[in-house]
C-alpha cells in the first residue's frame, strides 16, 4: 500500500477488542526484569567465544610511527593482535555521498593514519577478556602527531555550507529578511550555545560475530539492520546475502546505534581468521570516543515583530562540526522553517571539519538543541512587548506552512498551550522575575512549544497463521527500548481478533523482511503501518476461505464471522497455515501535507539565592501526537524524554580538551545526566487526535517529540525564577552566580 489518500476508516479505528490505545505492560518485560532476554554480548551462538579488545589511538591526529605487539603477543591467552599492517583487506571509507550514511564502509585498522582520539589502532583477541585487556595494555604504539584543529568557535572563520541531509535543504529563503528585521519595530538578535553531548544508553556497544558456510552472523546493538547489514558486506567485500545481523533486545540507542561501529568489524574479521565466535564490548570510555556524539553548536536567532507581537522577520542560523572526513550537521534551524508564521524568513546551517570523532544523530537530532534556542528567543521577545509568553505564541500560529505553503495535516499546538496552560496553574505565574520566593529559593515558570517532524519510510512484514490458531510476525525491525514488541503486538492482535497471548513477535533478525529500523521516530509508524498491510491481506485471505466479503467480517475472538458464518481462525488456516506478506510505502500525503507531531512544554524550577543551584519542581507536558498505540508506552517515551531535555538544560557537557581532542569526562560520573533525585513530578498528557494523511495507523511519532523544547522551558523558568538569561548550556550554577548576586546584593 502507498500513502497516496488519506487512509481509510479500518479495523484500528473500530478498535473491537480494546487493544489499541490500552496501556498494556510490555510482552518482553517479565524476561528483561528476570535477565532472561539475552541482549549482544550475552548470545551464546556458534561455539566457545574469544574476546576481543581494542587499543584506542591516544593523539587526535596523525600517524602510527611504530607499533610493538611482542609482548601482547606472548601475554597468557593471546590468539591474535591485529593492526595496520596485519588486518585483512577491506573497502575504502565512505563513499559520502551514498543515500544511506549508516551503510557506509567502515574500516578497521586499513592504514597507519589516525583521524581522531580513540580511533583503533589495535586488537587483541584472548581466550578470556581479562587476558584481552591486560595483553592490550602491552601493545606499545609510537605516534607521529601533526597539527589539530578541534574547537569550533577558533575556526568559524573555515565554515562550510555542508550538503542537503536526510533529503531536507541545508539553507532556505523566504521574502527579503533583512530590510524585514531593520524594519521591525521590536528585535531580539540572540547567540546560543550547546554543547558537545553523548547518547549515555545504559548498554554498551558490543559484538559477538562467527562465520558458517562463507557467511557471518553478527550478533550486536544495531537500530538499523538492514543499513547494518549493508554496512558489513561494503566493509569486507562480500555479498549482503553473506551477513546476517540479529539485534533482538538493545538496551537504549537514541541515535547512538544507528551506525555500527569497529567492535562489529574488528570482531568479524578476527572470527574469520580464527574460526571461532569472537566477542567484543566497549568500555564506558571508549563509548566517548568510539562511537558518535552530538556536536556542540553556535546558533544565532533574529526576530522582528511589530508592537502587536506578530512576527514579520524570522532568521535562525547554526553552525555544528564535524568530523573531518565526514559531512554530518546539527539540523538545529530545521523546525524553525514551519513551527511560527512570518513573510520574511531565513534559516541556514554551516559546518567546520574539526579533528573529533563522528559526530551524528543524537536525541531529537535538530529540533532537541534548536528549539533550546528558538523558544527562549521567543520568551525574550515576548518579555520585550510585555505579552504573556503563551499569548505571543498563539499570535503567530500559521494557518499553513509558512515555508512549503501546504496545509497541516493536523496541527494542534494551540491546544496543546491552552490544555497545559490550565493543567499547569499558569496564570498564577508573574512575569516580572524574581517575583516569586519559596525560603531561600526564587522559584519560576517557563514555557515552550515541541514539535518533531513525522515521517513513513518504506517497510516489510510477513504474518503466518498456524493450524494451532497462532500468528506469528516476521519483520526486521527493532525494539530499542520503546516497546516495539508490544505495540505491533497490539495491532496484529486486534486486526486479526486474537487474544495478544497468541500472537509471537520476532523482531530483530536481518533475514527477515524489510523495515527501516528504529530511529527518527518512524519506527512504530513505518513498521506498524507494514504490519497493518499484512494483517489486511490475511484478513482477506480467511474471509475468501470462509465464503464471505472481507468488508462484512468481524474478527473477534479468534474467530471470523460474517453472512451467517462463523469458523475459527486455527480451522481456517487448516493444516499447513496461511501466510500474508504486507508493504508500505510513502506517498503524495507527504508532499502534500506538512506532517509534524507536536506539544507544549512547563517547566517550574528553584534557584538558589545563595548558591545559584537550580532544582526542578515539577514539569508537564502535553502533546497531540496521533493515535496513541499504548498509553503507558507513549506516556514513558515522552517523560523519558522530557528528562533527556533536563539533563541538556542544566546537565550535560562532554568537555573537550583542546590539548589531546578527547573528552576528559567520559565515563557516568563525570559526565552528569540527571538522577532520581533531580527529577520530581514529571507528566506527560496526550490529547485525542487521529490523522489519517500520516498512515493507516493513523499515528505520529512520539519518541523524540518530548525532548524537543524542553530544555527551553526549564531555561525560560530559571529566567523567570531569578532574572539571570544564560544562553550558553547547560545552565550551570557558576553561570548564574553573578547575576544572582547582583540580585541579592552579595
Amino acid at each position: 500500500m502507498q500513502m497516496n489518500a488519506p487512509a481509510p476508516r479500518n479495523a484500528i479505528d473500530e478498535n473491537r477488542q480494546g487493544l489499541i490505545g490500552k496501556p498494556i505492560d510490555r510482552v518482553d518485560g517479565r524476561l528483561k526484569v528476570t535477565g532472561k532476554a539475552p541482549y549482544s554480548h550475552e548470545v551464546q551462538e556458534g561455539g566457545p567465544a574469544a574476546y576481543g579488545f581494542i587499543v584506542d589511538a591516544t593523539i587526535a591526529r596523525g600517524a602510527v610511527a611504530a607499533i610493538d605487539t611482542a609482548a601482547a603477543e606472548r601475554a597468557p591467552g593471546v590468539l591474535l593482535v591485529m593492526t595496520h599492517k596485519n588486518a585483512p583487506r577491506q573497502a575504502q571509507w565512505g563513499p559520502l555521498d551514498t543515500p544511506d550514511r549508516y551503510a557506509r564502509a567502515s574500516p578497521q585498522l586499513g592504514s597507519d593514519r589516525v583521524e581522531h582520539y580513540g580511533q583503533a589502532v589495535a586488537f587483541v583477541v584472548a581466550q578470556t577478556v581479562e587476558q584481552a585487556r591486560a595483553a592490550a595494555r602491552l601493545v606499545n604504539v609510537r605516534y607521529a602527531p601533526e597539527a589539530t584543529e578541534l574547537e569550533l568557535e577558533r575556526h568559524l572563520g573555515q565554515a562550510e555550507k555542508p550538503p542537503e541531509q536526510f533529503g531536507q535543504k541545508t539553507d532556505s529563503y523566504v521574502g527579503d529578511f533583512d530590510a524585514a528585521f531593520a524594519a521591525a519595530a521590536v528585535k531580539v538578535d540572540s547567540r546560543y550555545t550547546t554543547p558537545f553531548e553523548v547518547h549515555a544508553q545504559m548498554e554498551p556497544h558490543a559484538t559477538v560475530a562467527y562465520w558458517k558456510d562463507g557467511k557471518v552472523t553478527i550478533h550486536c546493538s544495531a537500530q538499523l539492520l538492514k543499513s547494518a547489514q549493508k554496512a558489513v558486506a561494503s566493509t569486507l567485500q562480500i555479498s549482503p546475502s553473506k551477513v546476517r545481523i540479529v539485534s533482538r533486545y538493545i538496551g537504549g540507542g537514541f541515535g547512538g546505534k544507528l551506525p555500527i561501529y569497529g567492535d562489529v568489524m574488528l570482531s568479524a574479521m578476527a572470527s574469520r581468521q580464527l574460526g571461532r565466535p569472537v566477542k567484543t564490548a566497549l568500555t564506558r570510555q571508549q563509548m566517548f570516543h568510539f562511537t558518535t556524539h552530538r556536536s556542540n553548536t553556535i546558533q544565532r536567532i533574529r526576530l522582528g515583530a511589530g508592537a502587536d507581537g506578530v512576527l514579520t522577520a524570522i532568521a535562525h542560523e547554526t553552525w555544528s562540526h564535524s568530523a573531518r572526513f565526514d559531512n554530518f550537521f546539527e539540523n538545529a534551524s530545521m523546525q524553525t522553517r514551519s513551527l511560527y508564521a512570518a513573510p520574511n524568513r531565513l534559516t541556514t546551517h554551516r559546518s567546520v571539519k574539526l579533528d573529533l570523532p563522528i559526530s551524528d544523530s543524537t536525541r531529537a537530532p535538530g529540533e532537541a538543541v534548536g528549539m533550546m534556542a528558538l523558544e527562549q528567543a521567543i520568551d525574550e521577545l515576548a518579555e520585550k512587548l510585555a505579552i504573556d509568553p503563551i499569548e505571543l505564541r498563539l499570535r503567530n500560529e500559521p494557518a499553513k506552512d509558512p515555508e512549503l505553503g501546504v496545509p497541516y495535516s493536523t496541527r494542534n499546538l494551540v491546544g496543546c498551550l491552552q490544555e497545559g496552560a490550565k493543567r499547569f496553574g499558569w496564570a498564577a505565574r508573574k512575569a516580572k522575575p524574581a517575583s516569586t520566593t519559596d525560603g531561600r529559593w526564587w522559584v519560576g515558570m517557563g514555557v515552550a512549544a515541541a514539535t518533531r517532524g513525522n515521517l513513513l519510510m518504506p517497510s516489510k512484514c510477513l504474518v503466518a497463521l498456524d493450524r494451532n490458531g497462532t500468528l506469528t510476525v516476521r519483520m526486521a525491525m527493532t525494539d530499542i527500548g520503546t516497546g516495539s514488541y508490544t505495540v505491533f503486538t497490539q495491532v496484529a492482535a486486534e486486526m486479526l481478533g486474537l487474544p495478544m497471548e497468541r500472537v509471537r513477535m520476532e523482531l530483530g533478525d536481518s533475514e527477515f523482511p524489510d523495515t527501516p529500523g528504529s530511529g527518527g521516530s518512524f519506527g512504530a509508524a513505518s513498521a506498524g503501518s507494514g504490519l497493518f498491510d499484512a494483517c489486511t491481506q490475511l484478513r482477506a485471505k480467511l474471509a475468501r476461505r470462509l465464503g464471505v466479503d472481507v468488508a462484512a467480517a468481524s474478527f473477534e475472538g479468534g474467530r471470523v464471522s460474517g453472512a451467517s458464518r462463523s469458523d475459527s481462525l486455527a480451522a481456517l488456516a487448516g493444516a499447513v497455515g496461511l501466510e500474508a506478506t504486507g508493504e508500505v510505502k510513502p506517498g503524495t500525503m507527504a508532499k502534500q501535507y506538512s506532517q509534524q507531531a507536536y506539544g507544549a512544554h512547563f517547566a517550574e524550577v528553584g534557584v538558589n539565592m545563595d548558591s545559584g543551584e537550580v532544582k526542578l519542581r515539577r514539569m508537564l507536558g502535553v502533546f497531540a501526537a496521533g493515535r496513541i498505540l499504548n498509553d503507558k508506552m507513549a506516556r514513558s517515551q515522552a517523560t523519558g524524554a522530557m528528562i533527556w531535555g533536563v539533563g541538556s538544560a542544566l546537565f550535560e557537557d562532554a568537555v573537550l580538551d583542546p590539548r589531546f581532542g578527547c573528552f576528559v569526562n567520559n565515563d557516568l560520573a563525570g559526565y552528569h545526566v540527571p538522577c532520581h533525585a533531580d527529577i520530581p513530578a514529571v507528566e506527560a498528557h496526550f490529547l485525542q487526535e487521529v490523522d489519517d494523511k500520516t498512515n493507516p495507523l493513523k499515528i505520529k511519532g512520539v519518541g523524540e517529540l518530548g525532548v524537543c523544547g524542553a530544555g527551553g522551558a526549564v531555561a525560560n523558568a530559571v529566567y523567570n525564577a531569578c532574572g539571570v538569561r544564560v544562553r550558553d548550556f547547560p545552565i550551570t550554577l557558576d553561570k548564574l552566580l553573578s547575576g544572582v548576586g547582583r540580585l541579592t546584593g552579595e
